[in-house]
């Protein structure tokens, strides 16, 4: 047998980032994302040899340890090995060696949710091999425990849940990792339309993500006053750009998308770049209504709202940068596992 997973990832519209401690914790965030038809993949093949093999198939990575109850924390796939050592450490030594094999349709870095989205797709692959007694909120905290507390690194709690429950979603966090997941009915037509008009492009350079969430996180520890309100001001436009979606005011998201991004590059000063900048502006000035940096920032997507037809004069203009357009429509299944 093969078992097997996939989850989807997502794009941020409004509050990413208020979902970091301690700001989360302190104040309380909110976030509105959904996700799309890119996806992290993971397989288990069970094999009978007592060896562990993890491999990359779009990195080209392969990696053989002995089996093991706990696999080192080197550098070397430490995602995959956080998920095996959790897994071991929770619910018992696996006794059976097997190859764990895993894919991701954007590149590590490119602000799309890849890291934390392929956690909880290797979660899911033993969870289906495993039969463990899992739900999502249950899979999506495990893999926010192994990222941040057992992996130390540094982020948010959206990804986590966007993956495992999939769909249109306004989510809201607390302290004490309490986190509501607020599914969203959204009318056929306004997804479309929203789809029709919203351009993901990836400007080909990817970022440790991490360092700028340490940079957001020290802000608000050191009480810094303009990084501070620049949150709660994301945070009110996640539930204003909600609303926008739920009536069908989609071109208000565009506009909220600008203003969204102007808050955000005041939450830490790596978020945005000089090259970001350019292209911004270049998309503005072609049509674009709005748009923002996907994920931290520093680099990878960016999403720009374009409405009626200016999205072919902005995809016109931008040409000169290099960068890439991505097809891709929403998807409303999370977290999905089988066995073949």
């Amino acid at each position: 047998m093969i078992y097997r997973s996939k989850a989807p990832l997502r794009i941020g519209f409004a509050g990413g980032g208020t979902d970091v401690s301690p700001y989360s914790d302190i104040y309380g965030g909110a976030v509105l994302n959904a996700t799309i038809s890119l996806y992290a993949r993971a397989s288990i093949e069970p094999i009978p040899d007592k060896k562990i093999i993890l491999q990359t198939l779009d990195r080209g990575e392969k990696y053989l340890y002995d089996l093991a109850p706990e696999l080192p924390i080197d550098g070397c796939m430490d995602i995959l090995k956080g998920v095996y050592n959790h897994i071991s450490a929770k619910y018992g030594i696996i006794k059976e060696g097997f190859r764990l094999s895993t894919s991701v349709d954007a590149p590590a870095g490119s602000g799309l949710g890849t890291s934390s989205t392929l956690v909880v797709a290797v979660i899911g692959a033993f969870t289906e091999w495993l039969k463990l007694p899992l739900g999502n909120y249950d899979i999506a905290h495990m893999a926010y425990e192994i990222e941040r507390s057992e992996l130390n690194i540094a982020g948010g709690k959206q990804d986590q849940y966007t993956a495992a429950f999939g769909g249109f979603n306004y989510m809201e966090f607390f302290g004490e990792d309490k986190v509501i997941v607020n599914p969203l009915r959204i009318d056929k037509t306004h997804i479309n339309e929203l789809e029709n008009n919203l351009l993901l492009y990836y400007t080909s350079t990817s970022r440790f993500s991490a360092e700028i969430i340490k940079e957001q996180q020290l802000n608000v520890q050191n009480d810094n006053k303009s990084s501070i309100e620049a949150m709660h001001v994301l945070k009110q436009q996640a539930m204003e750009m909600k609303e926008a979606l739920l009536t069908g005011r989609i071109d208000r998201m565009g506009e909220l998308l600008h203003e969204e991004f102007m808050y955000k590059k005041r939450m830490a000063r790596s978020i945005s770049n000089s090259g970001i900048d350019e292209i911004y502006k270049t998309a503005l000035e072609s049509g674009a209504l709005g748009g923002k940096i996907s994920g931290a920032g520093g680099g990878g997507f960016m999403v720009f709202y374009c409405p009626d037809i200016k999205r072919y004069d902005v995809i016109k203009a931008l040409e000169k940068f290099n960068g890439k357009f991505k097809l891709y429509n929403f998807v409303k299944d999370g977290l999905f596992t089988w066995s073949i």
